[in-house]
């Protein structure tokens, strides 16, 4: 089989993510469940690296070589767009792909809290969209997007490792750049943007004290910056971004946070009943008492805040839980197992 029959059968089978090993059969990730591609042959050595090589590029065979791994968008002829990681392992090459929408959703379709567009007409500031891997952050980001491009008039930059949702300008300008094709790396990348003349610029993931340093410079001087963050916890997100600084500039970075931060958006997918997943929020917005916390370092204080939070648009994922709950969407018993 070559890849885009795999695909096919991954759309087939509406999977999110699609693995194909060397030394494994092919698997297929479905409602966040993994489970194997029914009666596919366990895949060789030969056989994945041949999927690799009619993928990439002589630049991307090279990255792969010197690195052991390589990101990349990828746009089969059958309009299916994915993401795709190729790395090496202790069997031969491995590829993970997950698709992506061809269109990206409104936050009416994903049901995001009501704060949500209140805060994307915020002239400035750090609004952090936060989850696990593969809870639906970059959906919520492209929703995002639409939002600010459907209503208003600003310039949209996005800085993205591999760009993911393809956006086309509206009432705004969107130029999207994708890292390692247009840009060496995030750093130089954010660096050039505070020259560019944006009013928002989308990170996909802050992953380093440099890119969080810059986003945060971003942030206070008069851009909306977007990123995404790999907590489980709204909370949590904030202790991140300061915990990895050394101690001795914490306090500036706390500073700064607190003056700078919007609102934290953590989301996590459940299962729904009868197939498909739902996204549930946890919204801490950036208010006075939110932001004298982060700037004393009594982050283990927030969740406190976030449970009385309501009147400004705060909720916990259990209160989101009840709000699927209560429109129909989840079971009584969602809660099970969830961790929520």
């Amino acid at each position: 089989m070559d890849i885009d029959e795999f695909v096919a059968l991954s759309v087939k089978h509406n999977a999110s993510d699609l693995h194909l090993c060397a030394g494994h059969p092919p698997m297929l990730r479905i409602d966040g469940e993994l489970q194997p591609l029914a009666a596919a042959p366990t895949l060789t050595a030969q056989g994945a690296q041949a999927l690799c090589d009619g993928l990439l590029n002589a630049q991307q065979r090279e990255s792969l070589r010197r690195l052991g791994q390589v990101d990349l968008a990828l746009h089969r002829p059958s309009g299916e767009r994915l993401r795709a990681n190729v790395f090496q392992q202790s069997a031969g090459i491995s590829l993970a792909l997950r698709r992506i929408a061809g269109q990206s959703p409104s936050l009416a379709e994903l049901a995001a809290p009501a704060i949500v567009p209140a805060l994307l007409r915020r002239a400035d500031g750090l609004i952090l969209v936060t989850g696990a891997t593969g809870s639906g952050k970059s959906t919520t980001l492209a929703a995002m997007i639409d939002e600010i491009n459907r209503h208003q008039q600003r310039h949209i930059l996005t800085l993205e490792d591999p760009i993911e949702f393809l956006h086309c300008s509206r009432r705004s300008l969107i130029q999207q750049r994708e890292i390692g094709r247009d840009s060496h790396s995030f750093d130089a990348a954010l660096r050039a943007a505070l020259r560019e003349d944006p009013d928002v610029i989308l990170l996909g993931e802050l992953r380093d004290t440099a890119t969080i340093r810059l986003a945060l410079t971003a942030a206070e001087t008069g851009h909306l910056v977007l990123a995404t963050l790999h907590t489980r916890s709204a909370p949590q997100a904030v202790e991140r971004l300061v915990d990895v600084f050394p101690a001795e500039e914490k306090p500036y970075v706390r500073a700064q946070l607190a003056g700078s931060l919007q609102a934290v958006i953590a989301q996590k997918l459940m299962r729904r009943p009868g197939g498909g997943r739902v996204a549930i929020f946890e919204v801490l917005t950036a208010t006075a008492a939110v932001s004298n916390l982060i700037r004393e370092g009594k982050t283990h204080q927030l969740a406190s805040v976030l449970q009385t939070g309501a009147q400004s648009g705060m909720q916990t994922f259990e209160q989101g839980l009840q709000q699927r709950i209560d429109a129909g969407v989840l079971g009584d018993c969602a809660g099970e197992g969830t961790g929520v």
